[in-house]
């Protein structure tokens, strides 16, 4: 972490010091149940809790410095170190860019540099990031975000990790309206741009999908003329920001598209469902074969997405190809795989969901599960607004389809879905309805056989991938551990 002083700290984000002008923190937290011994404590207002609370619990646990928006003090009456500042939050962002600034200017006049890469898109921005960090790690000190730390918040926090010796910082772009990505890259002032795909994801927050194009395309507006735009040219209105952009523009395409400068040739799945192909990049360079670990064909464009990042970042494309072979997912419930020991196998991608990853998922399922006896257990895809039940819909068509050998559809929000596969041929014991996650637990205990393959897909707060990490585990075996929080 960059070190800031308190009064440095007040400098920065326009605050007031109530504390040693000399305090210097060590680390940034925002629970205070991370707080460790020099930690500045940013007392953020919650959805659920005001961090304000805990200000005392940060200190015991060895806070020295609060970022506060309004005075605390001990119970004695005695105030604690503290920031005062209007905005805790923009405050934190305050302190990243000047973070970034500070990194890129040490890193200069020892005649290096900082590259700095932000990512985003509707689907398969955590996966991507996972898969770029993991090439950049062969090549120099790279900090990425823990989980989906992508947010107003997440996005400092993984600044504050970052130091001097640092070559690569990766950083996740998420929003949930207009000038949000802009907020975050004017913060971060990133090198390289990758934007991966426009969904319906969020379209009720957005108020449609063009807005969804509009605020993904902010990342290729902020770069400047020396930088580069990684672009999917399979999605149209990704494709469009082209011409939003000022940078060197590096496309992409897993379809084949001939503009594309960077492709997977020769393109398949093995039998385990892994992507296999030959890797294409600028300058002809031959022999780049990819054999990922990663399940399901839809990663091809989080692969290649990564590879176009890390050539733009001056990796070559042996290392790329190379480290893609090598990786396997890195952030938890992204179809993973897991195998019991009475022959079920399930496959756990329920950290969120939308229309485009919810037919990814099935279409792997229906691949995987040739002569198996297939089990899509799904729950609501959130934030769709008024396409909610039209894309449920939708999605209980596909499973039918598919011919998915049993659909348990859980949760009253995602009713239309079960409804659909039932008006299109799926009756009887084919297609379950569950109220609660209780009773899918309850049923899949009765019904599941040896040789069952299983998917769990839902949004995140559904709680279907703890379900599925009960499903996946023997009785009695603990359960691994969650993610501390999901960040915005």
């Amino acid at each position: 972490m960059i070190a800031f002083t308190a009064a440095e700290i007040a400098e920065i984000t326009n605050g007031r010091l109530d504390a040693d002008p000399g305090i210097t923190p060590l680390s940034v937290v925002t629970d205070s149940r991370d707080s460790t011994p020099g930690s500045l404590y940013v007392a953020k207002p919650g959805e659920h809790a005001d961090g304000h609370d805990y200000v005392a619990a940060a200190f015991t646990a060895g806070a020295t410095l609060a970022l506060v928006e309004r005075p605390v003090s001990a119970p004695d009456g005695t105030p604690y170190p503290s920031v005062l500042v209007p905005d805790a939050v923009l405050a934190m962002g305050a302190l990243a860019a000047e973070a970034v600034r500070r990194i890129r200017a040490a890193r200069a006049r020892e005649g290096s540099e900082l590259t700095v890469v932000g990512i985003t898109g509707s689907a398969g921005k955590t996966t991507t990031k996972d898969l770029l960090a993991g090439i950049l790690a062969t090549q120099g000190n790279t900090v990425a975000p823990q989980g989906s730390y992508n947010g107003e918040i997440g996005v400092p926090l993984t600044v504050f990790r970052a130091g001097t010796e640092t070559r690569y910082l990766v950083i996740e772009m998420g929003a949930t309206g207009i000038g949000h990505i802009q907020y975050l890259a004017e913060m971060v002032k990133p090198d390289i741009g990758v934007v991966l795909a426009v969904g319906t994801a969020h379209a009720g927050e957005f108020g449609g999908v063009e807005n969804i194009a509009r605020a993904k395309g902010e990342l290729v507006e902020a770069l400047a003329p020396t930088g580069t735009a990684v672009v999917n040219l399979d999605d149209e209105r990704v494709a469009a920001m082209r011409a939003r952009t000022s940078a060197s523009v590096l496309g992409f395409s897993a379809e084949g598209r001939g503009d594309a400068a960077v492709q997977a040739l020769n393109a398949d799945t093995n039998a385990a469902g892994h992507p296999e192909f030959d890797l294409q990049l600028p300058g002809g360079e031959t022999g780049l074969h990819v054999s990922s670990r990663l399940i399901g064909a839809h990663h091809m464009g989080n692969l290649l997405a990564a590879a176009a990042a890390a050539w733009a970042a001056g990796v070559s494309g042996q290392d790329i190809a190379s480290s893609l072979s090598f990786q396997t997912a890195a952030s938890r419930w992204r179809m993973e795989r897991t195998e019991r020991p009475d022959g079920v196998t399930i496959i756990n991608d329920a950290y969120n969901a939308n229309p485009e990853s919810m037919r990814a998922a099935l279409r792997t399922l229906a691949d995987l599960g040739r002569g198996r006896r297939t089990w899509a257990v799904l729950g609501a895809m959130l934030e769709l607004g008024e396409d909610s039940i039209r894309e449920h819909t939708a999605v209980g068509t596909q499973v039918v389809r598919l011919n998915i050998s049993r659909l348990l559809v859980v949760g009253r929000e995602a009713r239309a879905l079960y409804v659909s596969a039932v008006q299109e041929g799926s009756w009887g014991d084919e297609c379950l309805f569950a109220e609660t996650v209780e009773e899918a637990h309850e049923l899949l205990d009765a019904e599941l056989q040896p040789g069952d393959l299983v998917l769990f897909k839902s949004s995140n707060s559904v709680g279907l991938r703890h379900l599925g990490d009960r499903i996946a585990l023997p009785p009695q075996t603990p359960q691994p551990a969650d993610e501390r929080s999901t960040l915005p």
